[in-house]
Formats: C-alpha cells, structure tokens, sequence
C-alpha cells in the first residue's frame, strides 16, 4: 500500500472537512435538542453538498456520481463522520444496490437518486429477523403475472424521509446444508402504493433526528416489473451492500473517534488541577495515548479493507475485522474521553456525549460484531476443514 495521499484525496478531505464544519456543525445542537432534523433543513444540506459536488460521491461516473476509489471515499466518509449522524445523512450516498437496476429501472429510480431528485430507503429487518435474515417472515407470492407482500419490517431508516424502499422479501424455499431455507428477491416499491404503509418506529438512544419507521404490507400488489436484480437472488443483492455499507460504519467512526481524542488533547492542556495541566498526569496522557494507538490501528484496517477492495481481493473478512475494530474502537475511545472530562464530558455543551452515545449502535447495527466475529472465525477455520 502506498500510504502518501494525492492531491485529488487531499482536494476531497479538505472540502469534505470544511462542509462538515461549516454546513453541519452549527446545526447538530437543534438536532440534539429537538431529535428532529426539519424538512428545509435536509432540502438546504442536500442543495449545498450538490453544488459542492459531495453527493452521491459513492457511485460510479457512468450514472452521474463522483466515482471516487474505495480508499478516496473512505477518506470522504471519516470526514463526514465528524458531524451527527442525522446531518451527514443528508449528504447523500445511494445505496450501490441501485446499480443491479435495469432498463426503466435506472430512469425511475437509479438515475433520479443520484442526482438527489429521489431518496431510497432499505428494508430487510423485522421483528423476529435481525442477523438471521432467513428467517424473514415478510413474503412475496406470484398471483398472475403480479407479487402480493404481506409482512411488517421495523427499524427502517429515514423510511419517513424517502420515495420508495428496497424491499428484501422471501420468495420460496431451497435445500441447505442444515435443512430447508428461504430464497429472497428485492424488490422496489414506492411509497404510498395501495397496501404499503410507513408508521414511526421507535425512540432511538443513537443519532437522535435520524428517524427509524415500521413498514406493513397488506395484499401490496407490485408487477413483477418491481423485482431488482434477479429473482430468489436477493442475498447475491444484498452482498455487494454488507461489505460497503460495513465499511462506512467503520469510517464514520473514525471520524467521531478523531473528534473526541482532539477535544480531549485540548482539554488536557488546558484543564489545570493540583496546579498542572492534567496532561501530566500519567492517568491522563496514557489514556490519550491508548485512544491514539487504537485509532491509529482501526484507521489502517479501514484504508487496507478498502484499497483490497480497489484492488478486487477484498474478502468478508477484511469488511468484518475493520467495522469490529472501528466500531469497538471508538466506544473505548469515546469512554475514555468521557472520562479525561469528568463531568463536563456528560454535559450537552460538548459533543462528548452524544459521540458516546452514538457509539453503541455502531456494535449492532450493519451486522452485530458477534456476526462479523463469526464472518471471521469462520473464514479461519474453513480451510482447515472447521
């Protein structure tokens, strides 16, 4: 790996860095104190990341986006990860599954999202099928040439704020390795179609003002025109997201991780107690050094999972080591700031404890460490006949 940056990844980093501070900064006290991120708001963030040429920076140039590398939007995604959660979602980043769209599909769906004109949300969770998406129990029957759904999903982000859902629903049954399971087919939806019906889902600990919903289909009849990518292939759908959306958990949090150890760095130095900076207390300047050293390590297992996926040698288990140390890493590091603060760290006039409370969702949502721990465990013991 060749770790010097070029003038292109510099340009990116630093115009990402100076939107976050100057479009999404001024606004993270109102969302945190509301828990609501207002309509003109999101519109207003949206207007200026398009001009700013930040938007769907994630997808290729042939469909209008940026077509960053993989380490380049690592890089942009760390920069984002600065602000709430609620704000930097509003710089948009459609999901890659939109690229398995095909003919009329990329003229309704892909190619408006991109250019911010549509916004999707996705829809596999329900409330008995969390890591073990076989389980779903929402399904889609063939009744002439149409699908009928039924079934509930819930903890559907920003569904409240999007013009249709990709929807994960199972189609029928194949022989595995421990029995019968469930095929799955995607499927895109739009909102307000006849038996599809968004209710508010649930008051969230994490990322207050980024709203999840509960989605219900009854009898919603869709042509089988609605079907993304191919029929029962809904996991091969849905692996070419896991592996992306995993690393962009695991570089926003460096970016939340970053913040919380430069504010604690300043706190050292000026915070005097028993007539000293605090930052010459070894309990102090050793904790600084730890969250350091576990940045520093997070940060290279993110840029190396990334730079194998430019290189196409990227596995499961790259995706999986880095979201664990990332995510892992930035409740030790957001803790342990925290701590350097005493209780100012607990007060909302910092950032500290909305990162810290951020922070735990990182571990559950986009595949729970104890599934990325499997992914990895796993890729171990398989060669060897485990």
């Amino acid at each position: 790996m060749n770790f010097s940056l070029s003038d292109e990844q510099q340009l990116v980093i630093k115009t990402t860095r100076d939107f976050v501070r100057n479009e999404l900064y001024p606004h993270e006290r109102e969302v945190e104190e509301t828990g609501v991120l207002r309509a003109d708001l999101q519109q207003e963030i949206k207007a200026k990341a398009i001009d700013a040429g930040l938007y769907a920076a994630n997808m290729p140039t042939e469909v209008g986006g940026a077509g960053l590398d993989t380490v380049t939007w690592a890089l942009y995604e760390k920069e984002l990860g600065f602000a709430s959660y609620a704000l930097h979602y509003c710089v948009g980043r459609p999901s890659n599954i939109l690229l398995a769209c095909e003919g009329e599909q990329r003229e309704r769906y892909l190619l408006p999202t991109v250019r911010g004109d549509r916004t999707e949300c996705l829809a596999m969770t329900e409330p008995n099928a969390g890591s073990d998406l076989r389980s779903m129990k929402t399904s889609a029957v063939v009744v002439g040439d149409d699908f009928v759904i039924n079934g509930t999903k819930h903890f559907i982000s920003h569904a409240d704020h999007s013009d249709y859902v990709i929807l994960f629903a199972a189609t029928g049954e194949e022989a595995g390795a421990h029995g019968n399971r469930k095929k799955l087919t995607a499927f895109l939806i739009d909102m307000g179609h006849p038996g599809f019906e968004v209710r508010p889902g649930y008051k969230n600990v994490s990322h207050r003002g980024y709203t999840n919903s509960i989605l219900e289909f009854n009898n919603c009849r869709v042509p089988k025109s609605a079907v993304l990518g191919e029929l029962h292939r809904g996991f091969d759908v849905a692996n070419t997201w896991l592996g992306a959306t995993r690393l962009q958990v695991a570089a926003t949090c460096l970016g939340r991780a970053e913040r919380a150890l430069e504010l604690s760095k300043q706190w050292a130095v000026d915070r005097v107690q028993f007539g000293q900076q605090i930052g010459k207390f070894q309990g102090v300047s050793f904790k600084l050094a730890d969250m350091a050293v576990e940045l520093r390590a997070a940060e290279l297992l993110v840029l190396e999972a990334a730079w194998k996926r430019d290189q196409k040698v990227d596995t499961d288990m790259d995706m999986a080591i880095a979201k664990v140390k990332a995510t892992e890493m930035l409740a030790m590091v957001s803790d342990e700031a925290l701590q350097i603060h005493g209780g100012m760290g607990l007060m909302s006039d910092l950032p500290l404890e909305r990162i810290w409370r951020d922070a735990r969702i990182e571990r559950i949502w986009d595949g729970t460490s104890e599934v990325q721990r499997h992914i990895i465990s796993r890729s171990l013991l398989r060669p060897l006949g485990g």
